[in-house]
């Protein structure tokens, strides 16, 4: 364990025995990666105040693509709570698991709001995309895709997604509008109404909370300005705070899914973008998680890697069968490695406060879309935060990976951003006289999507 002592952060003091031994330090073995137990959910509530944002955005993403937004915030509840329980149980790692935000984006308003098809046909996509995640995970493909496809691509989709979570926040609350005279798609919104303004000062404060590092910051804003559209906006009205969960009622997502419907050509791409974005995006994150909890070995490798990933991937077989957008890994839990989290334990204690959270369902339908749009703005930011790590010295993979990122937006299309990424890399390389720099897999997805768009089946 020497290795992982020797992560601790510099200056950091040791820490006394724990307070009790037992099956949890027997099984979560803290002590020994350096933590005791108190500090263990200590970080578990730090990462819960800072992702627990996550069962108001969703839900009001989800909501505006026609599902009912008390049965995505129980789904989203229920996703959050057994994937980081698993995460803590199976894989002893201080990482939450919830619904991804950039996933739901492209799941509310590419594939039904965008494609037209069904909730219960986008639920079968999810389902479909979580068990091609599970089978690439469990038998090492997923470790092939990361090493042969093009980073430029990867990053660029990471930041095409992020450009995209910004335009649909902003034009949520009316801050970009589309414009129905000449010239441009789109104009600048009333930035008078009380929907932009409260939104420009909630992101505003979020920086503010973040460079602080206040605890919970985003989740600060969006009570807040809930607090305030309920003093002030009409349309915002409180129903009650507690409400047992309806599991099987009228309203349930539980089960919804159609995976028969989601097996057709034209959804199959977009199946496979979601995958490839969960890739890059999901394994990034755990590694970076795993890596400031000091759970990396002598080799740089994931300690229980394997089962992180597998974690990662079930989770959203988990989120499809009960209604909710696909699942992933969470970046906020370094705000809980950073308060001390070493292992499972901490995301145990984040897996129960959502449970816990799954009673107050009438809170959801309380949060104005204004309340909301902050987050995903800010989330959108961090996204873009991936150009730091193109390439630049090879051009060619960083143009394409910015045409992916670009076009993602332009065409308000995820699956067209990437195929147009794919395409030009692969005739960069070609009029560049570095097709040896092309692998086959490259070649061949690039192939299939510009069969696929050229054909007239793409959406």
């Amino acid at each position: 364990m020497a290795e992982q002592e020797s992560a601790l952060r510099p200056g950091q003091e040791a820490l006394a025995p724990p307070l009790t031994g037992g099956w949890l330090q027997q099984h979560f073995a803290y002590t020994e990666r350096g933590s005791s137990l108190r500090q263990e959910v200590l970080a578990g509530l730090t990462t819960f105040l800072a992702m627990v944002y996550s069962v108001f955005v969703v839900p009001s993403m989800l909501g505006k693509a026609g599902f009912d937004t008390s049965a995505v915030f129980v789904a989203v509840c229920l996703t959050s709570a057994l994937g980081s329980l698993l995460m803590g149980f199976w894989a002893n790692l201080p990482i939450a698991v919830g619904c991804a935000l950039s996933l739901t984006a492209f799941m509310a308003f590419d594939l039904v709001l965008g494609q037209q098809l069904s909730p219960a046909v986008a639920l079968g996509a999810v389902f479909l995309m979580g068990l091609i995640f599970t089978l690439i995970s469990a038998t090492g493909i997923r470790t092939w895709i990361l090493r042969n496809l093009p980073l430029g691509i990867a990053h660029g989709t990471g930041i095409g997604i992020g450009l995209f979570l910004l335009m649909i926040a902003s034009n949520e609350v009316g801050l970009v509008t589309r414009n129905t005279g000449a010239g441009l798609p789109v104009a600048l919104g009333d930035v008078t109404s009380m929907p932009v303004w409260l939104s420009v000062v909630g992101l505003a404060a979020i920086f503010g909370l973040e460079r602080r590092r206040v605890t919970g910051g985003i989740l600060l804003v969006i009570l807040g300005l809930s607090a305030i559209g309920l003093v002030f906006d009409p349309n915002v009205r409180f129903t009650g705070l507690f409400a047992m969960p309806s599991l099987l009622g009228e309203h349930s997502l539980i089960g919804t899914m159609d995976i028969g419907g989601a097996l057709n050509a034209v959804v199959l791409p977009s199946v496979l973008a979601l995958v490839m974005t969960a890739v890059f995006d999901a394994t990034g994150t755990i590694r970076a998680v795993a890596g400031n909890a000091g759970q990396l070995d002598k080799d740089g490798q994931i300690i229980n890697g394997s089962r992180a990933l597998t974690t990662d991937s079930l989770s959203s077989l988990v989120s499809a069968s009960l209604g909710a957008s696909p699942a992933a890994a969470y970046i906020e839990s370094a705000a809980g490695t950073a308060a001390g989290g070493r292992t499972g334990l901490t995301a145990v204690v984040v897996g129960l406060g959502f449970l816990m959270l799954i009673f107050l369902s009438p809170l959801a339908a309380l949060v104005p879309s204004y309340a909301t749009a902050p987050a995903l703005m800010y989330v959108g930011l961090l996204m873009l935060g991936g150009v730091r790590h193109l390439n630049t010295d090879d051009t060619v993979d960083t143009m394409a990976g910015l045409v992916c990122a670009v076009f993602i937006v332009l065409t308000v299309n995820i699956v067209t951003g990437i195929m147009l990424g794919f395409c030009t890399l692969v005739l960069g390389r070609l009029f560049s006289g570095e097709l040896r720099r092309l692998n086959v897999g490259t070649v061949l997805i690039a192939l299939a999507l510009a069969v696929f768009y050229l054909g007239g089946w793409a959406l």
